[in-house]
Order: structure tokens, then sequence, then C-alpha cells
């Protein structure tokens, strides 16, 4: 419970008035003439005004207090997350050197009516590396691998999967090099022979050799109809991908593996004819983060006494965005620091400093009296007249990041070769920073934890400590005494408010981040998992009647915008702060959402839908879907049909 600041004195200007115009009749009972006309009642006035003024000031000195009490036991306003994106820069065509994509490049998404471009900037370097197709190869049933080397240099037709293909039948592709991250075009040509496969759909798996075995890679397009034709496939190729030998042959391996059908979806009858094959790198694939990156920055010069701090020139830094600190040394150049969250372990000789991310202030240990008189130093201090420079941090941050898919497409930075960007992904995992009266709520729970997780709330609270980007924490009982603390990750969300499913699903670094930090502070014998929640989808089909001079379409739009709006796992339910945890869903909230609109006149027909988030098949209407405890709701898709009224 937040402990509620006193006022020192709670008198206001009314009240001073009349404590004044009392005192006048006791002290100077001549003065009879007490209305507002009075030049005298005048000046009680002015004063009482000013004097309002210095009690309103007065009465902030428990907040100072109550903020100073919280800095003494530990609690720090959490920092500003942001929002990472994987963005794909586009060559303008084959070309036969490394282009490099360095730390630090600029993008952003382009400028609109809704407000200024949002920058982003790559963490990583990215080598776009040329390749081109030296091996082709098969294999069938018995797992013999068969070379085709001859359509790469003369046009010879050969069938790559077997006369019935099977599942498990493989089409290999060695190339020039590993292009880890890169673009690849694989540009066939082929006879129309794999009849029985649907075109937009083949049952094909693409995958690329990496240290730890065969990964799937992302298919871009295909516009071959699953081999079938004359055209390109361009193949997104995993990071970790590598040149490894097989069946003797050293090469940057690929396979097209054909796979089990899904419901519905045909497979090949016969097998598909190559002619030929070209490949060429056409792109690359690395991280950005809605920050910008400040190098290099000297912050000032080290007096040489214990609790110095340094302001840096641009805050707030965004979580984690520091990553290293050095202080020269005339003998040996620059020396590393390691950052720590707090000093208490720290002996007079440990290199270690800590950061107010917020207020952007490196501060150096204390030394700190015992009762003894004896001094006792906690982190090393900076020799006197050395400078402390900042390698490089970054700033920025929030919620703003998180924008939509295909939405990141201005190259700032002029890279040759390098033709336009795009992100095929939502940015996600932008927060923003903490606000002064959030951190005074959770100032009594940190002071109740005192980094230990007892109870369900106490879990919830320290996984928020060691991953504020997340949206949303829940913790609950397992079976044998476990606890499952259940993570919903910031998402962005799409047209009409709508979210993506695998949007929700966290980032596997973050939840082993938050198992990590829970298993160091559980009490002895609990386990813990980390995991995401389940999801209950839903489907809502209504038909509306729109007022006089609504128009139907925008109406529509409208209508779609509520629903995905109020049926939100992170910002709907009836207090806007996510979706209730174990709360059902009834198809009244549906009559209640829609019939708000102005545009709506009346609700013809509402009905809702139990449906699987994953694959979006829906049961059949129902008046009410209950969920557990451990449930969130999801729009999966919704139906408005708008009548004239």
């Amino acid at each position: 419970m937040t402990l509620v600041a006193p006022n020192l004195d709670d008198r206001r200007f009314q009240q001073l008035v009349d404590d004044a115009k009392r005192l006048v009749q006791q002290r100077c009972p001549e003065w009879t003439d007490h209305n507002v006309s009075d030049p005298g009642v005048t000046l009680i006035e002015t004063f009482a005004w000013m004097t309002d003024l210095l009690l309103y000031r007065l009465n902030r000195v428990p907040d100072r207090h109550y903020v100073k009490f919280l800095e003494l036991i530990g609690v720090h306003l959490y920092p500003a997350t942001a929002a990472h994106a994987d963005v794909t820069f586009w060559l303008s065509g084959p070309t036969p050197e490394r282009v490099r994509i360095p730390p630090g490049t600029e993008v952003a998404t382009s400028r609109n009516d809704t407000g200024d471009p949002i920058g982003f900037t790559t963490t990583d370097e990215l080598l776009i590396v040329p390749c081109d197709a030296q091996h082709l190869a098969s294999s069938i049933a018995d797992g013999v691998i068969r070379f085709h080397d001859a359509p790469l240099a003369v046009e010879s037709q050969f069938a790559p999967f077997d006369g019935a293909p099977k599942i498990g039948d493989i089409l290999y592709i060695g190339l020039s090099d590993a292009v880890s991250s890169c673009a690849v075009t694989l540009r066939f040509a082929c006879d129309i022979e794999g009849i029985g496969v649907d075109p937009t759909n083949p049952p094909l798996q693409w995958e690329a050799f990496t240290g730890d075995g065969w990964s799937p890679c992302e298919v871009e397009r295909d516009t071959t109809g699953g081999l079938n034709t004359t055209g390109d496939v361009v193949l997104h190729v995993p990071r970790k991908h590598e040149a490894s030998v097989l069946s003797g042959v050293r090469a940057g391996w690929l396979r097209a593996r054909i796979v089990a059908s899904a419901p519905g979806q045909p497979s090949y009858a016969d097998s598909p004819r190559i002619r030929s094959l070209r490949a060429f790198t056409i792109g690359g694939t690395t991280e950005v983060v809605n920050a910008e990156s400040v190098t290099n920055e000297v912050v000032g010069m080290s007096e040489g006494v214990p609790s110095q701090r340094f302001d840096l020139q641009r805050a707030p830094i965004v979580a984690g965005g520091l990553t290293r600190l050095e202080v020269s040394d005339n003998e040996s150049g620059w020396q590393d620091w390691e950052q720590v969250t707090s000093f208490a372990e720290s002996t007079s000789a440990d290199r270690h400093f800590s950061v107010d991310m917020v207020a952007g202030t490196i501060m150096f240990g204390p030394a700190v009296s015992d009762r003894d008189g004896i001094v006792h130093q906690y982190g090393a201090v900076p020799p006197r007249g050395v400078s402390v420079r900042v390698r490089r941090y970054l700033v920025g941050g929030g919620r703003r990041g998180n924008v939509s898919k295909g939405q990141i497409t201005v190259l700032r930075s002029s890279i040759p070769f390098v033709q336009r960007v795009d992100n095929r992904r939502a940015a996600a995992g932008g927060v923003d920073a903490e606000s002064l009266d959030n951190a005074k709520k959770r100032g009594p729970i940190t002071l109740r934890t005192r980094d230990r997780a007892v109870t369900l709330e106490d879990y919830e609270q320290l996984a928020r400590d060691a991953a504020p980007e997340i949206a949303r924490v829940r913790a609950v009982t397992a079976d044998q005494g476990g606890i499952r603390v259940l993570v919903v990750p910031s998402v962005a969300a799409g047209e009409f408010g709508r979210i993506d499913f695998e949007q929700l699903v966290p980032d596997m670094d973050a939840l082993a981040q938050i198992g990590t930090y829970l298993d160091a502070r559980r009490t002895i014998g609990a386990r813990v998992s980390v995991e995401p929640p389940r999801y209950q989808g839903i489907t809502v089909v209504a038909r509306v009647r729109a007022r006089p001079r609504f128009v139907s379409d925008d109406l529509r739009k409208e209508c779609l915008a509520a629903l995905f709006d109020y049926f939100h796992p992170i910002s709907g339910g009836p207090d806007g702060d996510g979706w209730p945890f174990g709360r059902s869903i009834h198809v009244g909230d549906v009559y209640s959402v829609l019939q708000r609109l102005p545009g709506v006149a009346l609700i013809d027909d509402a009905r809702l839908f139990a449906a699987d988030p994953v694959t979006g098949e829906r049961g059949q209407s129902v008046q009410r879907v209950d969920i557990d405890a451990e449930t969130l709701v999801f729009s999966y898709a919704h139906q408005i049909l708008v009548q004239e009224g």
C-alpha cells in the first residue's frame, strides 16, 4: 500500500483570510469595514494568496523526503527500453564485392502526418557476402546423396526428388561461401512436371546448415510454384550459416526438403524437373534498435576522491545501452571498468561503477566510516587527473519505437549498392521510462521483498526488475509447489490495432534473463519456470446499423478498431491496462463496445466464437467463452457488416 504523505499545514486561502479578519477584530477593533471593497481587506487577501503558495510548497517537503527514502533503499526509476527489429538491406543488384553495413548505420520510418520519423540504429556489423551456386545434389529414400552439377554449367534436366516424391526427399544446393544473415536469390529454370502440388503452397521446407544442424530459412517470395516453373526463390539465411562438408564436398549448403502436408494441402504426385540454377546474394538482415548511439564521450577528469559523479551529455540512457567505460592510464592506455548495480560487494581494488540511466549520471564507489572510525572504500577510485570516457552508449527508446512491419523504409546513411531497406516484422520491446508515481507505489513492495521471492507478488516484481521491457507479468502456482511466471512481451499494433499471434511469443533471451534472475532469489526448494501464458482466441461477427450521415466503410473500421482495442491482452479490458487473466468473454461485452460508438444506431446481431489463435479455426457461436487464471484473450479476427440506417 502506498504511504500517504501528510499535509504539514492544511489551511487554504479562505481560511487564511478568515483568520486574519478575526485577528483584526481582536487587535484593531476600530477597523469595522471588512468588505472586499476595503483597501485593507484587499491587502489581507493578497498576503493570504502569497501564504497559500508558501504552504503548497511546504507540503511538497514530505514528497521529497519520501523520494529520498526510496533512493536510500535502492529504488531507482526503470529506464526506457528501446524497441528492436530486424531490418533487411536490399542491394540494387548482384555485386562481386562484399558490402559492409557498419554499426551505427541509421534507418528510419518515413515522415507522415502523425509525427516525425522514428529513427533506428544498427547494433552490429553486417557483411553481405557475394555467392554463386557451385553444387547441386539430391537425396531420396535410400539416403544416398547424388550430385547433379551439370545444370550449373550447361542446361541439363534432372529430377531433384523421387519419381513418386516422398516425405524426406531433399534437394541440396552448395553455395560458394557461407552467407550468414544474407538474402539469397535462387534463380531456377524448371519444367512443369511436379503435378498435384499447389503452386502457392508447396510442401517444401527450405533450410540452411548451421553449426547446430539444419535451421529453417524464411522464404521472402517463391515465383517458381514449388520448383515447377522458371522463377526465383528468395531466402533469408539464418545468422549461423557456415560452410560445411557434405558427402566430401565443402560448400555453404542450403536444401529444400519435402515435408508432411498440412490438412487440405496437396503434395507432389511427380517430381519437378530442374534445367539450370543461378544463385546470388541480394541483401542482408541485421538488428536495429530505436536509439541513437553516442561514442567516445569524455565525461571529465577524476579528482581522486570517493563518490565521484559525472554527467553524460545525453540522457536518458536506454536499458543496457551503456556498454563500456574506460579510465585513462598514462602507462597502459585505457583501462576497462565494470558496471554494477550496487557497490555492496565491491572492494577497494575492484574497478566498478554504477549508472543512473534516467538521469545519465555515472557514479564511482563511496567511502563509508564504521562505528570505530575505520573508513571502508567500496569500489576503486580513479586516480586524480586521469580522464574518464564512455566508449559507447545509447539514448532514446520508448513505446514510440514499436512500429509495425514494413514501416522502416528510409536509409539515412549512404551505403554503396544498397537500394532500400525494410523490416519484415514489427519492432517490439520499446517501453517508456518509469514515472515517479509508479516508483512511489513500488517502494513499499521493494522494501518488503528485500530482493527475495517468497509470495507470488514478489516473483512478479522481481521479474519486472530483471526485464523492464516486458509488458505484463503474472505469477501463478504450479503442481508440487512450483511457480510459473507468465510473461507477455511488448508488441506493436497493426491495422485497426490488430496484433499477430507470433508477436506474443517472448524473446528466448528475455525469458532466460528473467529465469536466471529469479533463480538466484527464490526460496530453497522452489521450482520456477518462466514462459508465455496460454491464449484463447476469439472471433466476433456482428451486423450493425449506421446512424444517418455516417459512412459505412469508416464505421466498419471504427468497429473493428474498437473490438481489437477492447479484446487486447496488453492494453484492453475494462480498465485499459490489459485483459485480466482468467476473465471470461461474454457476448454482452461485444454489445457494450459497439454500442458506445457514436455512429452505431443499432446492433442487429452479434455472435462470439472461440478460435484457435494459431490456425484460426473457430467453433460454434456461444454466449460466453470461459478462460482460466493462466490464460489471456487474443483477437484472431473480427467481421463487421454495416447497414445504412
